[in-house]
């Protein structure tokens, strides 16, 4: 039956996705703020979906932590979810994203489109410095900067190593960094089906100010999201976990 459910809604939500991109192609070269709202409807439109067919919806803790302008989100990433709502989360995000995903037609003009960073993990430092460059201008702009420091989908409960790029972009804005502990990947997992019924939850923590070394910064980013992350999981169903 979960399965049968989760098919269901990934075929709604794939034709959702598949109108907007339809609706996108008259729209190409609409202003970036546009776009935005643009994206936004999309993403209220997911959660909709979610909420109708699996019965999952969001919760947002440590509103009183939600940036308005510009600012650093360092965010836990066990989902696909976890960059498809965050336009309704924050008024102007862009992500840091893997260049690979700009092959992805449509989507991946979308993102060029709309401000997101693509980042050449393998371009050395002279993508490291244009990453660096990218950053402050987006923040500049009062947008939500969005990075997942781990680089990459971890499972719930799983330790993956943060990636440093995080500190340099910190180092070189001098913002703060607001973490975001998460659970997203207990209902919407890496892979296999979402599972009906649940909360998935974005907790926002408290900011780590500007000044520190890296290796301070680090321990105390890393500390924080992965406490708050597994104490979101502590408190999930541990059948949907094990499922």
């Amino acid at each position: 039956m979960i399965a049968v459910r989760s098919g269901i809604f990934k075929g709604v939500f794939y034709g959702w996705t598949a109108l907007f991109c339809i609706l996108y192609l008259p729209l190409f070269w609409m202003p970036r703020n546009g776009l935005i709202a643009f994206q936004g409807i999309w993403s209220r439109g997911v959660r909709v979906i979610l909420r109708l067919i699996m019965n999952i919806r969001l919760e947002v803790r440590g509103v009183e932590n939600i940036p308005h302008g510009g600012a650093l989100i360092a965010m836990k990433h066990q989902s696909s979810f976890d960059t498809f709502v965050m336009h309704t989360v924050v008024s102007h995000p862009a992500f840091v994203m893997k260049k690979e995903l700009l092959k992805i037609p449509l989507y991946g003009r979308f993102c060029l489109n709309t401000g997101m960073i693509p980042v050449d993990r393998e371009g050395g430092l002279r993508a490291l410095k244009k990453l660096m460059q990218d950053s402050a201008q987006s923040i500049s702009e009062d947008r939500q900067l969005i990075i997942f420091p781990e680089g990459s989908r971890s499972l719930p409960g799983q330790k993956v190593e943060y990636q440093p790029g995080i500190f340099g972009i910190y180092k070189h804005t001098q913002h703060a960094v607001i973490p975001v502990a998460l659970n997203s990947g207990v209902y919407w997992p890496k892979k296999g089906h979402l599972v009906p019924g649940g909360v998935i939850v974005f907790e926002f923590l408290s900011p780590i100010e500007p000044g520190m070394d890296k290796d301070s910064f680090m321990a105390a980013l890393e500390n924080k999201i992965e406490a708050a992350s597994l104490a979101l999981l502590e408190n999930s169903d541990i059948q949907k976990i094990e499922q």
